[in-house]
């Protein structure tokens, strides 16, 4: 029996629509490395290879763990990325909020998670209208570490009084959102078609299940007979 849902942001309840890349491209930018540069296509590869993670982490890597330069490449990612959210670039992936209302309405306990700071993902519910949709919201400041660690799952486990990993199940776009699940214990740990990886990737990465969408997940979750819906 599920209690609890843990479910990534952009790309899986959040649509991406190249929003990450090209607030990267700015990012990147700003710190010195042009889209001419010669190592631009491999970082931005990278990128694309690390969606899920948490994005200091991924520029940490990029930047050669020269922590000054990975903050200003953060700031100005993050900077970048509220900026398109403010200028209206920003939607529900379709069906996600009534996926998310079905599940509480059935006493299924909802976390949303993301690889982004406490304030852009605050502008992205904001944007939304989805201020109390959920029972909790985490960053991987609030948490400890962002994925593939297990930190932010456990931390929802945690909060919202989860007695049994084996009671949660875990949703995201990225092979980075099922290592976090597996991590953790979830016993479902599904990926959706609807960001950056494919099928090949989650069932390499060891999901349990691949879902066309989130608006999919309550069918996988709810006991029939109990549905309300």
């Amino acid at each position: 029996m599920i209690k609890l849902v843990v479910l990534d942001m952009a790309g899986t309840t959040v649509a991406d629509d190249g929003l990450v890349e090209r607030a990267f491209t700015q990012a990147i930018g700003e710190v010195g490395v042009a889209e001419d540069d010669a190592a631009f296509p491999g970082m931005l590869d990278y990128v694309r290879r690390t969606m899920g993670e948490s994005k200091i982490t991924v520029f940490r890597h990029l930047l050669s763990g020269d922590e000054d330069l990975a903050q200003r490449a953060n700031q100005a990612f993050e900077r970048a990325y509220a900026e398109r959210v403010a200028d209206g670039d920003c939607r529900e992936i379709d069906g996600a909020e009534a996926a998310i209302r079905r599940l509480r309405d059935n006493g299924i306990k909802v976390a949303l998670t993301t690889g982004f700071s406490e304030t852009t993902q605050r502008q992205i519910l904001d944007a939304l209208g989805w201020g109390g949709l959920t029972d909790l919201t985490l960053t991987p400041a609030q948490a400890g570490r962002g994925r593939p660690y297990p930190d932010m799952v456990l931390t929802a486990l945690l909060r919202l009084g989860i007695d049994d990993v084996r009671e949660v199940a875990t949703v995201g776009d990225t092979a980075y959102d099922v290592r976090s699940g597996l991590c953790a214990g979830a016993s479902i740990v599904a990926g959706v078609l609807t960001g950056a990886h494919d099928r090949a990737a989650f069932t390499e990465a060891g999901a349990t299940h691949v879902l066309e969408s989130v608006r999919d997940l309550p069918e996988l979750v709810l006991p029939a007979k109990e549905d309300l819906q």
